[in-house]
């Protein structure tokens, strides 16, 4: 199995490109994005040596799925998918921030939790609860938007406004749409046995009106827990079966490794890379109620590019 982990692609129009923790974004002429979501991973904002066989095509369909899903919420920058692997949309210029909303109390909110934490981003978290606990509503936790290498900084609603990061009118636009996509979101997931746990979503302006941009319900930008069974995992204790790339975190973690300087990424096996490809079959599956189907792999960035180049001469 062969993953695609650089890009270095000529195409028409092109005047920048951007290479990201995992996806790269070809910007053409004035007006457009082509976002190639490649099979680079990610965990504790590092980039991870090996590159995941198919993952760049399940997160690039998720989001294609969820994204013309979601259209009746909010405008977002998808024009078309010509590949498997890429998508061409609207260019926007991107708020410097990330919008996460949580439905549970898990992963690094937990972990603030337990150690002592009742305010994460400006809201105040209920006394007395557990890990996996479902908050009273969905609660928004910003963070800023890092550059490569640098970790993302959780940043409340009132400082995002003294820092001018976005307008008070901006940003309520932001809160609703946020909360309504999460909405969606959870009841799709629901219609599939899962549980939408958190998510981000990242956001820009198109001349004057604000667009969904990025990614949206995918298991690198989301976490899933499996609906069966939640209740009784909950009330013994346990942990919850989880659809995200969590296990990804897990498995850093168990060997040593949690992004912190002088740590050593653990060796990934040919065994370890086809178990997470797996795992993200699983999640697509799952979540889009369809049968995955794998793109040809024997030259993916000579058939990506030939497909963009014909996309963008129509």
């Amino acid at each position: 199995m062969k993953a695609l982990t650089s890009t270095a692609f000529s195409l028409p129009g092109q005047t920048s490109v951007y290479h990201g923790k995992v996806r790269d974004v070809y910007r053409i002429g004035e007006e457009k994005l082509v976002m190639v979501a490649t099979d680079r991973i990610s965990a504790f904002d590092v980039v991870l040596p090996e590159g995941i066989p198919y993952k760049g095509q399940m997160l690039n369909q998720i989001a294609a799925k969820f994204l013309d899903a979601t259209t009746d919420i909010c405008p977002n920058w998808k024009l078309a998918t010509p590949d498997p692997m890429v998508t061409v949309g609207v260019l926007c210029q991107g708020f410097p921030i990330e919008m996460i909303v949580r439905g549970y109390l898990c992963g690094s909110a937990w972990r603030a939790y337990k150690n002592g934490v009742r305010e994460i981003c400006g809201v105040k978290l209920p006394e007395g609860m557990r890990e996996n606990e479902k908050f009273p509503q969905p609660i928004i936790t910003p963070t800023t938007k890092a550059e490569m290498g640098l970790h993302d900084e959780d940043i409340s609603k009132e400082e995002i406004l003294r820092q001018g990061l976005a307008t008070p009118e901006e940003y309520e636009i932001l809160e609703r749409y946020t909360l309504a996509l999460f909405e969606r979101g959870t009841k799709i997931a629901a219609e599939r046995g899962l549980i939408l746990v958190d998510t981000k979503y990242e956001f820009g302006k198109h001349n004057g009106t604000i667009y969904l941009m990025d990614e949206i319900h995918t298991p690198d930008s989301s976490r899933y827990f499996y609906a069966e069974g939640y209740k009784e995992r909950f009330e013994q204790g346990e942990p919850q079966k989880q659809l995200s790339k969590e296990f990804v975190r897990e498995w850093l973690m168990e060997n040593g490794f949690q992004g912190k300087e002088g740590q050593q990424v653990p060796k990934m096996t040919p065994a370890i890379v086809n178990a997470i490809s797996e795992r993200y079959i699983e999640l697509f599956e799952h979540i889009t109620g369809e049968t995955f189907v794998k793109a040809d792999t024997s030259s993916i960035a000579e058939r990506i590019e030939k497909n963009i180049t014909e996309y963008l001469h129509q």
